[in-house]
């Protein structure tokens, strides 16, 4: 098996990073729910739904 890494640097800087999110909003019964998910973790709302 090839070592894929045997060209970097130990003292190079990291690789540069993006931020990665996947969001949904779903109206159903009277509620608006809304959930963000990010490498760091997730996060949700439940809400009365707003009129469209």
């Amino acid at each position: 098996m090839a070592d894929h890494f045997t060209s970097v640097r130990p003292d190079a800087p990291p690789p540069a990073r993006r931020t990665i999110a996947v969001g949904v909003i779903r109206r159903s019964g009277g509620r608006t729910t809304t959930l963000t998910a990010t490498q760091a973790g997730a996060t949700g709302s439940i809400r009365p739904a707003v009129p469209q």
